[in-house]
């Protein structure tokens, strides 16, 4: 399905029944990288999974810049009528929750954030080194954007106080420290980090996200 926002097309797929859920993927990814995820997530919940701009199917800009991206996401939830929904956003996905829930204190219930930085030095070194030599070789604007944002402050992080489940894996290309700087910073957090998981092992086409969010969505709000 298509929905026009902020003067573009984004497409997305809905399934299920009850509480409304989102789930945003990761960079030079569409919304099929949580098809096994939404599977199990649809017997209770209605799933929302977007193409974000410039991915997917979803409409091709000349720049791209995760603001943009995640008030792309706040304006889907009011165009949609959708009251509080949870979120769970997958890298910078993760990134554009963190940004949108900062900007837009009620917007979400609760947040899943899963291998998410606050900074570009929150990618490990090597992994920042790949990055900038392929996007030299390619100009790539998505690759552009990993390597200058985003540009989170402490004090975004810490306007988040809905309940935030942070994963990240033992292997991520993020730094463990800085996955634990994030938890340190969000008050209402609760941090994993999966042993033996990489970047996007537990995630990409995986059931194991599912039960890693299964607990934390169950838990009443207070």
């Amino acid at each position: 399905m298509y929905i026009d926002v902020n003067g573009i097309t984004l497409f997305y797929e809905v399934s299920g029944s009850g509480p409304a859920i989102l789930l945003v993927h990761g960079n030079g990814e569409d919304h099929r990288i949580f098809d096994e995820t939404a599977e199990l997530l649809k017997k209770d919940y209605t799933v929302y999974a977007l193409d974000s701009r410039d991915h997917g199917k979803s409409t091709r800009v000349k720049t791209l810049g995760y603001h943009e991206m995640a008030e792309d996401v706040a304006e889907f939830i009011r165009i949609m009528e959708l009251e509080r929904p949870y979120f769970c956003g997958f890298s910078d996905g993760g990134i554009l929750g963190i940004l949108a829930a900062a900007r837009h204190p009620d917007l979400f219930s609760k947040l899943v954030l899963c291998g998410a930085n606050a900074n570009p030095q929150g990618l490990k070194w090597y992994w920042y080194k790949i990055f900038a030599l392929m996007e030299t070789l390619s100009h790539d604007r998505k690759l552009r954007m990993i390597l200058l944002e985003p540009r989170i402050t402490a004090k975004e992080l810490e306007s988040i106080t809905i309940p935030t489940l942070i994963l990240a894996g033992e292997r991520d290309m993020i730094r463990e420290s800085h996955t634990r700087y994030l938890a340190s910073r969000i008050k209402d957090s609760s941090l994993r980090i999966l042993p033996g998981e990489g970047h996007g092992s537990y995630i990409v086409h995986s059931r194991k996200l599912y039960y890693f969010m299964k607990k934390f969505l169950e838990k009443p709000l207070s």
